[in-house]
């Protein structure tokens, strides 16, 4: 599966995501190295073993990416051949195993949807599937909402089109069960999510499409789709160390997988115990197999995957918000954006992670080139690997977009992108676009406010780093989405409506700002007859609710409630998953108190929970505290301080000392304050400017 850096869970990794998710923490070594500057060579190198092997040993014997390297497999095809396939680092840390190109397994993530594709291509061949048809011609019925009269095709399966509440992987589907086996029927007919928005109408990675996919090759071939895999496209390819059961030489051989610390974790299984949209187990050199073929018109000497249709089908970009930024093919989506060039439809890729692994294999089809990374430590690797490899070797694909001439928009035809846009897959990445000065900014939690410089019709380049942003106009020639490259490249972001308030929150409230950002994003009813009671105090239940809707993360599920006091409770899901992830733990009389107005000081300490692993309370010892705070809450209440977790209600004074009133009652409209400054201050460029002064 692909999950933008903050990917999946367990015990040991939930807290990670949801601090991830509210902060965006965990992306910051990503974007910084995609917007490394683009160094184009006057000429490029020639796609040599030795060519190659020397540019693999400079780029892995890099400080930068050492310090990201736990071991990592490389392989790179043409013209048919393996130029190259290397091993570097460590499969096993403990036990020095080297990482071997032919032997390593590791973890596929979302590169097996590559897989499934081309899996569903065959039987589109037979005949045994009509991209055109619904799906459910070949699943059977299956119990979901779908409004709008529209089935969801094959084809929007493929092309992640298909208008699904998004539907990742649950926490419990990241486990440690080896014995219970779980069908992917069972687990579709279990989680299936509604329509909600016209099939085939926006474009959302959609892990839950690709797993309808496989059941889509299981029934359509009558075979369970494991051995589907392995007698139609694994065998013929001589792909002996690859499937989608952890079992046998596949177990064995895995590599190790580490957190970004490089801290070793836990094997673990993942349910559906076969899970074609990212369950797949491979090699380096079995992935190269398959670009051979691939890029050979889906043949392998006397063997044939695919038809030259087929493949040629595969490689044809379906969407785009505009040409430089294309979407999906069948089965691959569009490469790494570069500084100034954009996505080249030029080459195609699949990118995938899951704990403690990431792969990016990439495929240049009129330079018969492919090209694949796998390593198992979460870190950017690839955000590094690919920018390099294409500038040396390729840089016509990195060289600056040429661009028509088109009409520039004034400020006041500006004023249609302008709003709050939540990303489709996860609600809790918020871009906020404005015109400033009679030009449009663009503001999230990652890079902080940044102008957007027009350079063709609804396209605009991103003065910071130089890479592009695209809007989707409706027919009134409104803003709906946008495609940026940082929170989420693999999706588009969705305009909100506009806030409109409350009968005592109007326009020129104090609070404005916060309390109508949360209307855009649906997490306050959007209606201006409503009373909001702005100086209101929200209770310990209501404040972890809210903290957790906008985390996107849901209720738990579990029955037995850690307080007794919960029993009941219309929060009590939300409250429990708190303490499950360790937001909470309780008070001294064994109690939540879960209707109880929360202190200043505990709503601070809730979020340092959760953030402390990711800035230690060393970065904020210089933080010069007024008023009173109890000594408990004394780091939480520093790092709000210095992350700007407040209000206009909290003021240094002439000393810089501040006074976060932490004893207080945390209002309503403090509250929406916090969650505004959690979706919109740059937390990373804060603490990297605290770390400068310390």
């Amino acid at each position: 599966m692909y999950m933008p850096t903050f990917r999946i869970r367990s015990a040991f990794w939930t807290r990670t995501v949801l601090a991830a998710t509210l902060i965006l923490c965990l992306m910051a070594s990503t974007v910084q190295a995609a917007a490394a500057p683009v160094s184009i060579p006057a000429q490029a190198k020639a796609l040599t073993t030795e060519n190659v092997a020397a540019f693999l040993k400079q780029f892995f014997s890099s400080e930068e990416v050492k310090a990201q390297l736990a071991g990592a497999t490389v392989i790179v095809v043409k013209d048919g051949k393996t130029v190259i396939e290397e091993g570097f680092g460590y499969a096993d840390k403990a036990g020095k195993t080297a990482v071997d190109p032919d032997e390593t397994v590791f973890r596929m993530a979302s590169v097996s949807k590559t897989f499934t594709a081309a899996a569903a291509m065959q039987l589109v061949e037979q005949g045994k599937i009509d991209l055109k048809a619904d799906f459910q011609t070949y699943t059977g019925p299956l119990n979901f909402d779908n409004p709008f009269g529209t089935p969801v095709t094959v084809e929007q399966l493929l092309t992640h089109t298909t208008g699904f509440r998004i539907q990742d992987p649950q926490p419990e589907d990241i486990n440690d069960d080896f014995k219970t086996k779980v069908s992917i029927e069972d687990y579709v007919k279990q989680h299936i999510p509604p329509v909600v928005r016209e099939p085939g109408t926006s474009y959302m990675y959609d892990n839950f499409a690709s797993l309808l996919l496989g059941l889509v090759v299981e029934k359509a071939s009558g075979e369970p789709y494991e051995d589907y895999m392995e007698k139609h496209v694994f065998a013929p390819l001589n792909m002996d160390k690859s499937g989608f059961l952890l079992e046998g030489e596949l177990k064995e051989d895995l590599a190790t997988a580490y957190d970004a610390t490089g801290k070793a974790l836990d094997l673990y299984t993942v349910t559906p115990t076969v899970m074609p949209h990212g369950g797949m187990l491979s090699t380096a050199d079995d992935i190269g197999k398959f670009m051979t073929a691939f890029l050979d018109g889906g043949a392998a000497g006397n063997n044939r995957i695919l038809a030259e249709s087929s493949v040629e089908a595969m490689e044809q970009y379906r969407s785009s918000i505009h040409p430089l930024l294309p979407n999906t093919t069948y089965g691959f989506e569009a490469p790494i954006q570069l500084p100034g060039a954009g996505s080249s439809s030029k080459i195609i890729t699949k990118a995938g992670d899951l704990i403690g692994f990431s792969s990016y294999m990439f495929l240049i089809p009129e330079q018969n080139t492919g090209v694949f990374i796998g390593y198992n430590q979460q870190s950017a690797l690839r955000e590094l690997f690919y920018p390099a490899f294409i500038q040396e070797f390729f840089p016509q694909y990195a060289a600056p977009a040429k661009l028509d001439a088109f009409q520039p928009l004034s400020a006041e035809a500006l004023d249609a992108f302008t709003g709050y846009y939540a990303d489709l897959r996860l609600k809790s990445l918020v871009s906020t676009v404005a015109v400033n000065g009679g030009a449009l900014s663009i503001t999230d939690a990652l890079l902080g406010t940044r102008q957007l410089r027009q350079v063709d019709d609804n396209l605009f380049i991103d003065e910071l780093t130089k890479k592009f942003t695209a809007f989707e106009l409706d027919a009134d020639g409104q803003g709906t989405y946008l495609k940026e490259p940082y929170l989420n490249p693999y999706g588009y972001e969705q305009k909100g409506p506009d806030g409109v308030g409350y009968a005592d929150v109007t326009a020129n409230h104090a609070y404005a700002a916060p309390v109508m950002m949360l209307q855009s994003l649906g997490y306050l009813p959007n209606d201006a007859a409503l009373s909001f009671q702005p100086e209101a105090g929200i209770t310990r239940a209501e404040y972890v609710r809210l903290m957790l809707e906008s985390s996107g993360l849901k209720g738990s599920k579990t029955e037995k409630l850690a307080f007794p006091d919960l029993q009941g409770h219309p929060d009590a899901a939300f409250v429990q998953m708190a303490v499950e992830i360790g937001m909470i733990q309780g008070t001294a009389g064994g109690e939540f108190q879960p209707d109880r107005v929360i202190s200043r000081q505990e709503a601070a300490v809730m979020i340092w929970r959760l953030l402390n692993a990711q800035y230690p309370d060393k970065l904020f010892t210089n933080v010069k505290l007024a008023g009173n705070t109890d000594k408990w809450a004394i780091p939480a209440v520093k790092m709000a301080v210095a992350l700007g977790l407040y209000g206009p209600e909290i003021k240094a004074d002439a000393k810089g000392k501040v006074d976060f009133k932490s004893r207080a009652a945390l209002s309503k409209q403090e509250n929406a304050a916090i969650l505004y400054a959690l979706f919109t201050n740059p937390m990373n460029q804060i603490v990297a400017k605290l770390m400068e002064k310390s």
